[in-house]
């Protein structure tokens, strides 16, 4: 199969994208889905939404001028998750499953996948690469075989062709979705790799399928090349390609990249016989590309004849794009290819969805953002640019060089006594008074914590009541005073119910904080945030990230006030202070494209230190900093990660070093892959780190042993992101694991996965109950 162009012809240039948010205007899926969770909203109406919603999504890309269209980037819940069900691999440890013959056998499937049944934990759950998405863990076996369910798929394609729109579907590739595969015995040594042959033929049958609806053009994602591959897996790729692109009657082939640099892989992807590619030449791995992995791909003709979408406008920044610099690159691509077209650099969904919804943000400033929808028109622009000239878009080109002469003129983006302080930051400042072990018995003199402390990670659900009062006081229904007296009753409520629980360590419970970066975002000078800005994290999950318009300072106290309160109304038992760390808040927002990531989370740490000192001043004397981002942002190929682990580490360590030793230091992060950075962990020095390890059964204790880590440390042992209620039985299983696998007693803390603001009340009281019970348990045995 060939183009339809020659490198000649010079086709025109043509727009597109590789994804759109899916959730619609006011976050309308998630309510759906959420309505179905409840019982309000039966199948029928749940997929009813679902389709009026993905049409909604078509009209708007057709609106601003992109008539092909991906689709099968709409999901309910995780589009990996999907592709585990469109090739039938749902793990034999759930068998008794309606499976996915009709629509509301199928929802109730995916739903039990997802988030779990009474006899079955959920798939495990991780972060999407390097972003905050996260997706659901395909779970294989030596006995999985795959078996093609095309039917929602086929009926997207459909939809697109229905509205006079060209579908392309966008489908994890193979490779990729085996490389983020994991075993369903990780004792077994299954690879999951090992199953590329049968997978590839299921995928065969895919293209044929895709091709007899009338589907011209395939994206299959392979975002696994822009990370360290080893070369007998780039042989695979090769392999794989050849046999797909051996089948009969089947669609072109664009196999896609995002995120990054393509390295080694790039000449690779340059022999593979499909008729298109797409590469990220946006983000700053992305500047990369368009040097080195560009030259590669372009080597010995490597993309003469083929399509390519170059991913121009960065799909994961709100910042507006620079089009000139982007038609240049264009431009420069123009005649090295068959066809170029332009495009997102990766899916819009990592992005809030209108800018044109925000109507409190500063219009100089919003004239220098761009969300989903705006995305949408620079793409466009620059393929108009391109084919047209310069002189077809000249209003846009003046306007985005205005919006950039704005912003670096701006005082809201460079305070001189922020960089200042900066530049004063010494290692000493970064550094504790004392060893761990020192340390340690420092604090259990001053806490007199029993054996396996019990503790929560922070937040309790966020009720409707605390929603409505939250909502009251934005509309000036409710005044400050009225509000404070609210959630004062909440922290009461949520102490009382800690104590008869039995906990020993208790938390405030968070009633007055919206969502843990937002919160401290809306205190800090330097970030923006939105009304509407929501992007999905998992699942019904949505988040508003801040956006980092400039240099940041903390101007006043934050959380002092409320943990003051809690103490004393504590009757005695610890309570922890709680505060979002440094790397988690920069990448949890926006971050800025004129400043290093490194400088501006060395400001925050700062920032932080100031609250942390005044924390320990008003008498709190265990303090949380949490910071689950920490892997999830780093870099994805292994030479630039020691450079940013150095700052990361560096910024939490500026946060927390200035307590003295009694204080005790915790720390949390949750769902992701903690493994590669067990050094960085230990480097942090937090007195005690809470994981998440649940739903992968303690598989993070024994990367802690083998690493000789050497503070205390809290594995979850409830997967609060199901609601499933554990047994205690469960409960003692998980804490038997984590000392038989090499934590010692008087070093585990017993805690849930992560904060419970998602949960009700129902879930969290029993669950909590049997986890005090456990520890009891547990520590009865060992002290006997």
């Amino acid at each position: 199969m060939t183009n339809d162009h020659t490198p000649h012809e010079a086709p025109a240039v043509r727009p597109t994208v590789h994804g759109y948010p899916r959730q619609g205007p006011g976050r309308r899926l998630k309510k759906a889905v959420e309505g179905h969770w409840r019982g309000e909203v039966d199948a029928d109406a749940l997929l009813g939404v679902a389709a009026e919603l993905r049409r909604e999504r078509l009209q708007t890309m057709a609106e601003a001028g992109i008539t092909e269209v991906p689709v099968g980037d709409f999901s309910l819940y995780d589009h990996v998750l999907d592709t585990t069900l469109l090739l039938g691999a749902v793990p034999a440890r759930f068998p008794d499953l309606p499976g996915t013959g009709a629509p509301a056998d199928r929802l109730a499937t995916l739903f039990a996948l997802a988030r779990g049944t009474d006899l079955q934990p959920p798939l495990e759950m991780t972060k999407w690469f390097d972003t905050n998405y996260h997706y659901l863990v395909p779970e294989l076996d030596a006995a999985t075989t795959f078996t093609l369910d095309a039917g929602p798929l086929l009926e997207q394609v459909a939809e697109a062709r229905a509205l006079g729109l060209v579908p392309r579907p966008v489908v994890v590739g193979p490779l990729t979705y085996l490389l983020l595969a994991k075993p369903a015995d990780p004792s077994a040594g299954f690879d999951p790799l090992s199953l590329l042959d049968p997978l590839v033929e299921v995928y065969a049958e895919l293209l044929a399928a895709l091709a007899g609806a009338g589907a011209g053009w395939v994206q299959l994602d392979e975002p696994v090349l822009v990370q360290d591959q080893p070369a007998e897996v780039l042989e695979r790729l090769e392999t794989a390609y050849s046999r797909l692109a051996a089948t009969a009657d089947r669609p072109r082939l664009l196999v896609a990249t995002y995120f990054g640099e393509l390295g080694a892989a790039a000449p690779v992807l340059a022999r593979l016989p499909v008729e298109g590619l797409a590469v990220d030449l946006s983000s700053t791995a992305g500047a990369r590309t368009a040097e080195a992995d560009l030259a590669a791909l372009t080597d010995a003709a490597g993309l003469a004849g083929k399509r390519l979408l170059a991913g121009v406008v960065d799909g994961r920044s709100v910042w507006r794009t620079d089009l000139e610099a982007a038609l240049a690159t264009v431009e420069r691509l123009r005649p090295l290819v068959g066809q170029l077209d332009v495009s997102s650099s990766c899916s819009l969904l990592h992005l809030p969805l209108d800018l044109a919804a925000e109507t409190a943000i500063d219009p100089e400033v919003a004239s220098w953002l761009a969300f989903a929808r705006q995305k949408l028109d620079e793409v466009v622009t620059v393929a108009t640019g391109a084919s047209q000239g310069r002189q077809a878009v000249a209003a846009e080109l003046a306007a985005a060089a205005a919006a950039r002469a704005s912003r670096q003129a701006s005082p809201l983006v460079r305070r001189p006594d922020v960089r200042d302080r900066v530049a004063a930051v010494t290692e000493v400042d970064t550094r504790r008074d004392s060893p761990s072990d020192l340390r340690l018995a420092a604090q259990q003199e001053h806490l007199g914590l029993p054996l396996l402390p019990t503790t929560t990670i922070g937040s309790f659900p966020q009720t409707t009541e605390l929603r409505t009062a939250r909502a009251a006081l934005r509309r000036g229904e409710l005044d400050q005073a009225g509000y404070d007296a609210a959630m004062r009753t909440e922290i009461d409520r949520v102490l009382a119910l800690q104590t008869d629980l039995g906990l020993d360590v208790l938390v405030h419970g968070e009633p007055e904080r919206n969502d843990m970066v937002q919160y401290f975002a809306e205190l800090l000078d330097g970030f923006l945030t939105t009304e509407q800005g929501w992007v999905q994290s998992y699942g019904s999950r949505y988040v508003r990230p801040p956006i980092v318009v400039g240099d940041v300072a903390r101007p006043a106290p934050m959380t002092v006030g409320w943990s003051r309160y809690a103490r004393e109304a504590a009757g005695g038992r610890p309570v922890k202070g709680m505060l979002t760390g440094p790397v988690t808040m920069l990448a949890w927002s926006f971050g800025r494209d004129d400043l290093g990531a490194d400088e501006t989370a060395t400001q925050i740490a700062l920032a932080l230190r100031d609250e942390v000192t005044d924390l320990e001043q008003a008498g709190i004397d265990i303090i949380q900093v949490d910071e689950p981002a920490l892997r999830e942002t780093l870099p994805l190929r292994a030479a630039d990660r020691p450079a940013y682990l150095e700052w990361a580490v560096r910024a939490f360590q500026l946060t927390t070093a200035g307590v003295a030793d009694r204080t005790q230091v915790h720390t949390h992060m949750c769902y992701a892959e903690f493994g590669e950075i067990l050094g960085a962990i230990t480097a942090m020095d937090a007195d005690v780190i809470s994981l998440e390890a649940a739903r992968s059964r303690m598989e993070i204790v024994g990367d802690l042993a083998a690493a000789h880590y050497p503070n205390a440390v809290g594995p979850g042992v409830w997967d609060i992101h199901s609601p499933r209620v554990p047994s205690v039985e469960e409960v003692v299983e998980s804490l038997t694991l984590a000392l038989d696998g090499g934590i010692p007693a008087a070093r585990l803390w017993v805690n849930p996965d992560c904060g419970l603001k998602t949960r009700r009340y129902a879930e969290v009281e029993p669950s909590l109950r049997h986890l005090v019970q456990a520890a009891h348990a547990v520590r009865a045995r060992l002290t006997a």
